[in-house]
């Protein structure tokens, strides 16, 4: 067998082993719910979807709405912070922040760009989805992410979950964060350590 070969042999076993302590670590996580595929476009009007955006990268996804009159900027606000501590880290290449709007109807493109540049970002790895339908986004939620996305009736105000949630990048909810009142930056740093 000539060094070449046994070269290829030796670093195809470092990412077996990479990929089997990588799913290793999964199993130590409290939730394992396979997260679906959601079709959409960004706050640029960019065709993409959550599969592509989570290909090869460690997810961290929130439901919000623009209109919301309670916790979304509280929530969007903590995401900010959680992306600074991100790219401190130095990840910013590993971790895609996602954050899903419950109203898609109002929550266009246009809406959901002028809404984030209310605060200091990096779009190369945080996107603002919108482009389904209500009923697409109310079943991804419950489904996907075990978690409420209702309209209130006789307002335009959205029953939502208040969660970070953290997505391996093989797909897998594994774990959801207080997004409102103090994050557990933290934690989710050391989460997404153990997942590298």
């Amino acid at each position: 067998m000539g060094v070449k070969s046994m070269v290829s042999i030796v670093a195809l076993g470092f990412l077996l082993l990479g990929g089997c302590q990588r799913q290793d670590a999964e199993e130590s996580f409290p939730m394992k719910v396979e997260v679906g595929d959601l079709s959409a476009v960004d706050q640029n009007g960019e065709k993409t979807s959550l599969a592509a955006l989570n290909k090869g990268k460690i997810v961290v996804a929130d439901f919000i709405f623009t209109n919301c009159d309670t916790v979304c900027l509280p929530m969007t606000a903590n995401m900010a912070k959680l992306q600074k501590k991100i790219g401190e880290a130095g990840w910013e290449d590993e971790v895609q922040l996602v954050s899903i709007s419950v109203d898609p109807a109002h929550d266009t493109p246009d809406v959901l760009k002028e809404y984030s540049s209310r605060y200091e970002f990096n779009a190369g790895n945080w996107s603002f989805l919108t482009g389904y339908t209500r009923d697409e986004i109310e079943s991804f939620a419950n489904v996907s992410f075990k978690t409420p996305a209702a309209e209130v009736e006789g307002s335009n105000q959205f029953v939502h979950g208040t969660s970070f949630y953290l997505v391996s990048e093989n797909g897998i909810l594994l774990k959801q964060y207080e997004g409102v009142s103090n994050p557990p930056y933290e934690e989710m740093i050391e989460d997404m350590e153990r997942l590298k």
